[in-house]
């Protein structure tokens, strides 16, 4: 047997070559299994490319877990390929991955990405939730119609239909604060706006405007009005669409929030003309 092939575990068409810290798929294992291997289990090692697979052109499982694969991840194509776990390695570009994933591994019904931040779930973030979860099924299976599995569940009818209506727009994070917005969106947005127009509006300690201090004379600009008295400012948008909704305003500039029927939306700022 050839130097190296002692460690390689094989069952009849199957290949594992597991937990040997290598960051390239040895040579010899394409050489030597290359033609006939149908799944190649290469879980725990340091990989960083997989460009040793071009050998295994008969592949149709490929399970590469616990490695250190990143988004200059590329695969060779692989025709037969249907199933593939890419679980625990530094996968954060999901939207480059499935594209590439499309182009390469046109038969692929089955796929993992639990514990990469590409995959937003409590393995990789506490600050995630099942919403975020969701929302990221809802790409991926846009991006890869024909999964019949990601991950641990099985692609549903409703999330592929919900995939084709609404996928393309659920990279978008949706901000968990109740008001609507993320305090980090909302505070962001807040600061930059108040370094721009020089605005010496405070907060308080949830990110919220206070009111503004009483101003003489009123403005009023189109679609926005203003009062100056001692109560809580009060903003008036003309807009039909019931998805924008108010949800912060001070005396420069009032926020608003366009929200869709499944969950995701953006804030704008609407400024006051002098």
């Amino acid at each position: 047997m050839a130097h190296g092939e002692s460690s390689v575990a094989l069952n009849g068409t199957q290949i594992s070559y597991i937990g040997h810290d290598c960051k390239d798929i040895p040579g010899f294992l394409g050489d030597t299994y290359g033609q006939f291997a149908r799944r190649l289990d290469l879980s725990f090692n340091q990989l960083r490319s997989l460009a040793g697979l071009k050998m295994f052109t008969e592949l149709e499982e490929l399970v590469v877990d616990n490695n250190l694969l990143g988004n200059d991840l590329r695969l060779p194509r692989l025709p037969n390929l249907h199933t593939l776990t890419l679980n625990k390695n530094q996968l954060t570009d999901i939207e480059a991955l499935l594209e590439h994933l499309a182009d390469v591994t046109p038969s692929l019904e089955y796929l993992s990405l639990l514990g990469n931040e590409a995959c937003p779930n409590q393995l990789v973030s506490l600050d995630k939730d099942e919403d975020d979860y969701q929302r990221y099924r809802y790409f991926v299976l846009h991006k890869l119609p024909q999964l019949k599995f990601l991950d641990t569940r099985k692609a549903t009818n409703t999330e592929v239909m919900e995939a084709q209506a609404r996928g393309a727009f659920m990279k978008v994070v949706k901000p968990k604060s109740e008001a609507g917005c993320s305090p980090s969106v909302a505070t962001s947005t807040m600061a930059s706006t108040r370094k721009a127009t020089g605005s010496s509006e405070t907060t308080n300690s949830d990110g919220a405007l206070l009111p503004p201090r009483r101003e003489r004379g009123a403005r009023k600009t189109s679609g926005v009005h203003r009062r100056n008295d001692d109560r809580t400012m009060k903003a008036l948008v003309t807009m039909e669409s019931p998805r924008f909704q108010i949800m912060s305003t001070s005396a420069e500039y009032v926020v608003v929030v366009m929200s869709g029927e499944f969950g995701f939306f953006c804030c704008f700022n609407f400024f006051l003309c002098s």
